[in-house]
């Protein structure tokens, strides 16, 4: 079984916002694998079934970005799980916009949700896949918690199709074959 974490903040006021990136890739693997996202469990929305094969749980912590580990090591726990068999997927301010990288271990890079996960797990030996959103302009808060442009949101739907596909390779063939393969733009076509 895999456990896969996709960060954002919850409620209506965040959707679509940059920092909620983690939370639109759970929901593109989620209509692959007709995963209903809808049963709140392990203070998350929750859901699962078969994506590439295997067994998955996704998981879209409600505890708001900074606290993003209580919701992942108490699904990680409730169903005995390997640090291999996880892997988060969050934005990042380092990558151009739409651009992703999966690592198969890490620092935060300051991405407070990240942090937070490897504080409550006590280890940064987790797969995880960023998603670019761009360089900061001015105050990050205000960026992170702000919208694309009509011609990113464009990049970003191929990039969370691109970042699918990732996390669908990643089950399949593991993590170096998947950086190897994905590590960067989406294709335009």
């Amino acid at each position: 079984m895999r456990l896969i974490v996709g960060l954002g903040n919850p409620g209506q006021r965040y959707v679509g916002t940059r920092h909620n990136v983690g939370f639109e890739v759970i929901d593109a693997l989620a209509r692959r694998a007709s995963i209903a996202m809808t049963t709140e469990k392990f203070s998350a929305f929750f859901g699962d079934g078969v994506l590439a094969g295997e067994k998955v749980v996704l998981l879209k912590p409600t505890t708001f970005m900074n606290r993003s580990g209580r919701s992942v090591l108490a699904a990680g726990r409730f169903y005995k799980l390997d640090i291999s068999e996880l892997l988060v997927i969050s934005d990042d301010l380092a990558l151009p916009v739409g651009r992703i990288r999966m690592r198969a271990e890490g620092s935060s890079g300051n991405h407070k949700g990240l942090a937070d996960i490897i504080n409550r797990l006590g280890t940064n030996e987790f797969c995880r896949l960023r998603v670019g959103i761009g360089e900061s302009i001015g105050q990050t808060t205000d960026y992170v918690l702000g919208r694309f442009s009509q011609d990113e949101e464009t990049i970003m739907a191929r990039a969370h199709q691109w970042a699918a596909d990732a996390v669908e390779s990643w089950i399949q063939n593991g993590v170096e074959s998947t950086m190897s393969r994905y590590n960067g733009d989406p294709p335009r076509s």
